[in-house]
Parts: structure tokens; sequence; C-alpha cells
């Protein structure tokens, strides 16, 4: 394993190259990247840089993303089959034809949708903005929220608004139940319950802390509690444990008999087939000029909505 991180470290060099992980890959991923994070996050940081090559350690909707952001720059996917049930359960024809019933609608995307859907957007939100942009329009605004009816019914919640949500979900999330928390509960009444917005609506009502991953994070880390219960994917725990090693993470299961909550596509990547996609560069995002163009659009919306609300200073 140290060799092949040695020979990935000389690659990087050779090629001009970054890696990005995101927070649900496995460790060993997440220890050689150059920056790991949010999907977001990790695009806008890798649009920065000068480098030639970006290797996203990701799903394929979140390498689209970075080639999106940086047009000029190859994007490659370790594994081109890491895809993502959220962005899969939004096909653009059919959404398509769903627009179609609701013309007079507004498109508010999460960012874990596919480049097609994103064309098709108004603005674009993360799970951590996703309040405060559609808090943004006016009440009567009809909003069209796609694609995670999870956190669609969330931001309805909290903002008191009847946005129509497109009915696809994150499974990693949306498998976690109440039985489960209920019963590490139980065993740990002295644990705060943290939770991602894309778990179903049950599971938030027993959270002590909802947000995005990069705020369960930062929550974990100000926050005086000793223990957490986490219902999000298992691989931030790495990033937890590393910045609060004194602190006790408890993950939510999956089932009845793993102790495991992991994304199947996240953890397609691997190190040598991380090695072997910069090496070859292959396989590599590619999008064409009108996409990236189209679906760059409401991006760019919703980071001026964003300093408009203050997020962005």
């Amino acid at each position: 394993m140290e060799t092949l991180a040695k020979k990935i470290a000389e690659l990087k060099l050779e090629k001009k190259a970054i890696i990005l992980a995101h927070y649900y890959q496995v460790a060993d991923i997440q220890d050689i990247a150059d920056y790991v994070g949010d999907s977001l996050g990790l695009s806008q940081q890798a649009a920065k840089t000068e480098a030639d090559m970006i290797v996203f350690a990701g799903v394929h909707f979140m390498a689209e993303t970075a080639k999106i952001l940086s047009p000029d720059k190859k994007v490659i996917l370790p594994d081109l089959m890491a895809g993502c049930s959220l962005a899969d359960g939004c096909p653009p024809d059919t959404f398509a034809e769903f627009l179609k019933l609701h013309p007079d609608h507004i498109v508010i995307s999460y960012i874990n949708c596919s480049a097609a859907i994103k064309t098709m957007s108004d603005v674009i939100v993360t799970s951590g903005n996703a309040v405060k942009i559609v808090e943004s329009f006016p009440k009567d605004q009809k909003i069209i929220f796609a694609p995670d009816r999870n956190l669609g019914g969330y931001i309805n919640r909290i903002t008191g608004r009847n946005m129509v949500l497109w009915d696809s979900s994150c499974e990693v999330h949306d498998i976690l139940t109440t039985e489960a928390i209920i019963h590490l509960k139980t065993q740990h009444p002295d644990a705060k319950l943290i939770a991602h917005p894309e778990c179903k609506a049950q599971v938030l009502e027993l959270a002590d802390f909802i947000g995005s991953t990069t705020a369960l994070l930062k929550f974990t880390q100000s926050d005086t509690t000793q223990k957490y219960i986490v219902a999000t994917e298992t691989g931030i725990l790495h990033k937890m444990k590393l910045q609060s090693p004194d602190k006790q993470f408890i993950i939510v299961p999956s089932d009845e008999t793993c102790s495991c909550n992991d994304c199947p596509y996240m953890k397609m990547n691997t190190l040598e087939k991380l090695y072997l996609s910069m090496k070859n560069e292959t396989p590599e995002i590619l999008l064409d000029q009108y996409t990236i163009e189209k679906a760059k659009k409401p991006i760019e919306r919703m980071l001026k909505l964003s300093e408009i609300a203050g997020l962005i200073k």
C-alpha cells in the first residue's frame, strides 16, 4: 500500500495532477488526497489550482461538476461505474416531461444531480445552503425541488414552503431507521444524534443536530459532547476521529447485522483504481460545450444568492 501511495505521488508530479476525495471515500484515499471535502467545495478548490488534471475520488456527478467548473482541465474518475442512486433516480428525459406539468415553477436542484439535470435548473443548492437559497425567493414563488425528496421535505418543513418534490433519494441515508437509532440512543444515552438532511423525516425528528457533511464535521469539533451517533455514510468517521481523537463516534447501521453504512458507489474507488486511472488518464469525464455552459449558470446563480444571503463573505 505504501509503495502504491508513493507511485501515485510520483504520478501527481509527473502529470501535474491533484487528487480530490469526498468524505465518503476509504481512509487510504482520503489520506493521500490533496483536498478532502464535500463535492462542490472540492470542485471549487480544484478550479483555483494550476493543475492540468483532476482525479476525483467520488462519484460520477461530482466529477461532472468538476468538469463544469474546470472545462480546460482533464477530469478523471477512477471508476466510471461509480454512480449515485439519488442522481440516477432522476432520468433527464423523465424529468423534462415532469417539468412540462409545472410550467409556472422555477427549478431548484440539489448539487447531487447529473449535469443534464443541472442544465434544466434555475439554481443549484447544496445541503448546507439549501434553506437560505429557498428562503431568498418570495413565499408565493412556485418551486420544483429535485432530486432528493428527503432534503426537499426537510426544507419545506423548515421554511413553511410547499415545493413540488421529485421522488428520488440517497439509498445510503434513506435506509436508516428510527428503530436502529432508538436502539443506539438507549445504549448510549449520553450521545448526541447528528444527521444529514438526506435522511427520512422520522430520523431527522430525533436528531440533536442536522447538517451537511461538512457541518456535521464542524459540529463535532466545536461541540462539548464526547459521544455522537452519526446518521450518514461511514467514511466521515475517518475525518471525525482524526480531528477529535478523544471523542467517540457511532455510525447508525444500515441493517440489523451490519455495523457500517457504506455507499457502494463511493467505495468502488480504490487506491489501485486511482493509480491506474492516473497512469492511463482514463476514464475521462467529457461534456459538450453546451452542457458545460448551461449547467454552470445555475451554479453561478447559487453562488450569487449565497453571497447576498451572507453565506459567502
